[in-house]
């Protein structure tokens, strides 16, 4: 039940560049006490560090932008398939020796009928997915979207009525600085990419809850949604604004319906490997953990890989809304560093990124210095003022090799040094 923060839009968007200059500048925004680029926030100081919890751009679960009709149905096909196989197979034990030979000889005699049959499935199918094919706005990318925008649009009406129920009480007045930090950051990056149909199209709506979970959302139908411990968690204007484009790509780029498109394609296959296993497995027991083991190799070898994919070009597109708006896109893989860096002192484990739904922290911060260089073309290409000082990748690296040398002065324990000593990089100089 927590919120998608996709979207459900299916108009194209050319390739094309064009660069719109807000009336506001970065500099008028960041005048409301933020600290400067690539510098550690007070709360990453060796010994006092405030415990963040592990920032997600999209929620742990998300509620699926589906038609109604499915999402009442779905939990009753798998028990209508898991019924079925069960029959089957209950059949099967019950039919004579001589009437199964019968079966089976009749069977063999039918196979060409029978291969013709499963063939013509498999055609409607193949079909089915190449009819549904569409082009992701401004990446290009082929995907399939078989759910339009007016099913996402309901759901997100009643998820945002959900989330303004449960948050009545938390939320900050217009009036509260945090408030204003965040609708001009979100006003600067609509009016820098007024070009895009799929952004200008939107009203973005400003949601900030007074909660400590670092973390930010926005439906489908453009409520935005930022807690105050991710206000809290960044160090810049720079880093909030990658934040808040990066969760804007997601609407602009349709995720949710591409997300629920491939969720629904892939249960409809699942059904019939259920049947399958309930029919073909001896014991129920058995059966139940073929089905365990075929809904886990689903998890992790579909799903959790097409997040993580969604998610890197979210990361991708983010960035170029935010050089749009003359943002110093280098701050972007500082905060990810800075995500890591915190992690690692407050102890927590390290999973492996196959097991999450999300990139890995480390494997972030390479994927967006891979973009920075692009992204600093399209900025320059924008007209927008010359980046004055270091690269706050450096800043960062200078911050952390000084806490390192204050943990040696200080006699920190061997394990604390080895963890800080592996957030440490090398990066290259803009």
């Amino acid at each position: 039940n927590v919120p998608n923060t996709e979207v459900c839009e299916n108009a194209h968007h050319s390739s094309g560049r064009f660069c719109f200059q807000s009336s506001r500048t970065l500099g008028e925004i960041t005048s409301l006490q933020i600290s400067s680029v690539g510098q550690l926030p007070r709360h990453f100081s060796a010994w006092n560090i405030q415990i963040i919890r592990s920032f997600r751009t999209s929620p742990s679960f998300q509620a699926l932008p589906v038609p109604f009709l499915w999402i009442i149905v779905k939990p009753f096909q798998k028990l209508f398939a898991i019924i079925l196989g069960r029959s089957i197979r209950k059949w099967w034990k019950a039919l004579p020796d001589d009437k199964r030979e019968l079966f089976k000889a009749s069977a063999r005699k039918n196979k060409w009928k029978i291969l013709f049959g499963v063939s013509s499935l498999g055609v409607l199918f193949v079909m089915f997915y190449f009819t549904h094919l569409e082009e992701t706005p401004i990446t290009g990318r082929a995907r399939l979207l078989a759910f339009g925008r007016e099913h996402c649009r309901e759901l997100s009406q009643l998820e945002y009525t959900m989330w303004m129920e449960e948050f009545k009480s938390k939320m900050l007045p217009e009036t509260d600085a945090r408030y204003r930090v965040v609708e001009s950051v979100v006003s600067h990056l609509s009016e820098s990419n007024k070009d895009i149909p799929q952004f200008s199209a939107l009203e973005w709506v400003i949601h900030v809850v007074d909660e400590p979970d670092v973390n930010a959302f926005v439906l489908p139908n453009g409520q935005v949604f930022v807690f105050t411990g991710l206000l809290h968690a960044v160090s810049d204007i720079h880093q909030l604004s990658f934040i808040l484009g990066h969760e804007i790509a997601h609407v602009v780029l349709e995720h949710a319906a591409e997300k629920a498109s491939l969720v629904h394609l892939l249960d409809f296959l699942s059904l019939i490997f259920l049947t399958m296993i309930w029919a073909i497995c001896p014991r129920d027991s058995l059966a139940v953990v073929g089905q365990w083991i075929q809904t886990k190799l689903q998890e992790f070898m579909f799903n959790r890989p097409y997040s993580r994919t969604l998610e890197a070009e979210a990361d991708k597109v983010g960035l170029q809304f935010a050089a749009k708006a003359c943002v110093d896109v280098r701050a972007s893989s500082v905060f990810w560093q800075q995500m890591e860096l915190a992690e690692t002192i407050q102890g927590q484990p390290k999973l492996p990124e196959w097991l999450s739904t999300h990139p890995s922290h480390e494997n972030r911060v390479e994927h967006l210095d891979r973009l920075i260089p692009e992204a600093l073309k399209i900025r320059e290409s924008c007209n927008c003022p010359s980046l004055s000082g270091p690269d706050p990748r450096l800043i960062f690296r200078l911050n952390m090799q000084h806490l390192l040398e204050s943990s040696k002065d200080q006699e920190t324990p061997n394990s604390t040094e080895q963890d800080l000593s592996k957030s440490k990089r090398d990066f290259p100089l803009t």
